[in-house]
């Protein structure tokens, strides 16, 4: 399934495509970005982990994971849904990034409202939540403005860098 999910301020969401590789990895490579994320996103980030990561996250049917691109169709980030199973298979955790040249443009919130609709009307979930390392306020108000509720904080719930830390958890409930 090949769509672009316009974003209200020029951006947009889309499948990734392999040609995506450079402009992912120059946008991913920064530390700053990799320290609010978990262990899976690589520091560095090299153009291998991002053609490793388009490979892996292109075959999704339907497609889950999408690239945040600017204005001229550059990935400068990426967003998406994991889907639970089993019992969980209509719930998913909400992850992102974008780059840092893209911030405070509201790019991000714009992106979480529209996978958020995505996964509720398209997948037919009933609950979406993401749980960012605390501190973390950009991101907690990211989700606040995006219509997210706080329903908790999992207090030592995650070790990042040696450090152990806390997590917030944020939800949206289908028909809320």
């Amino acid at each position: 399934m090949t769509f672009t999910i316009e974003l209200e301020n020029g951006y947009a969401l889309r499948p990734f495509a392999p040609t995506d590789a450079a402009s992912l990895a120059l946008n991913a490579d920064d530390p700053d970005i990799a320290v609010r994320l978990r262990d899976g996103f690589p520091s560095p980030y090299r153009q291998e982990d991002a053609q490793w990561f388009i490979e892996n996250v292109s075959s999704g049917d339907p497609v889950t994971v999408f690239a945040i691109a600017n204005e001229s169709g550059e990935a400068v980030g990426s967003i998406g849904l994991m889907v639970g199973q089993n019992i969980h298979d209509r719930s998913a955790e909400l992850g992102y990034w974008l780059g840092r040249s893209h911030w405070r443009r509201g790019t991000v919130t714009a992106a979480v409202r529209a996978i958020t609709r995505y996964g509720l009307e398209r997948l037919d979930l009933l609950r979406i939540h993401a749980e960012p390392l605390l501190p973390h306020p950009a991101s907690e108000r990211v989700l606040e403005k995006a219509g997210f509720t706080r329903e908790s904080v999992k207090r030592k719930s995650a070790v990042k860098n040696g450090v152990v830390r806390d997590q917030s958890v944020w939800v949206v409930l289908a028909d809320d």
